[in-house]
């Protein structure tokens, strides 16, 4: 078993920045994605941002260059760099872990997810 823990969420007016982290802890064997997904009132889950084991990056059209995704390897932990953010922003973020076991089975892991309000 994979636990994540994140942090970082709260409240920002627009234009401002916020940095999520998530740390995986426990039976880790490998670990294959590391990434952030969203949810709003009313919305289904979308992928926010995604980065792969050698570092490959790929992001929602809606958050390219405003978010930055980076992974520390030596950590597993994942951070969100969130800037110039927008009230459509808002929504429960969501860490997400792709994790291959030694019998190369493929598990996916979620968080508990963080609130991040973006209001005046």
């Amino acid at each position: 078993q994979v636990q994540l823990v994140e942090s970082g969420g709260g409240l920002v007016q627009p234009g401002g920045s916020l940095r999520l982290s998530c740390a995986a802890s426990g039976s880790i064997f490998s670990i294959i994605a590391m990434g952030w997904f969203r949810q709003a009132p009313g919305k289904e889950r979308e992928l926010v941002a995604v980065i792969s084991s050698r570092s490959g990056t790929n992001y929602a059209d809606s958050v390219k260059g405003r978010f930055t995704i980076s992974r520390d390897n030596n950590k597993n932990t994942v951070y969100l760099q969130m800037d110039s953010l927008k009230a459509e922003d808002t929504a429960v973020y969501l860490c997400n872990v792709r994790h291959q076991t030694r019998r190369l089975n493929v598990e996916d892991y979620w968080g508990q997810g963080t609130q991040v309000l973006v209001s005046s």
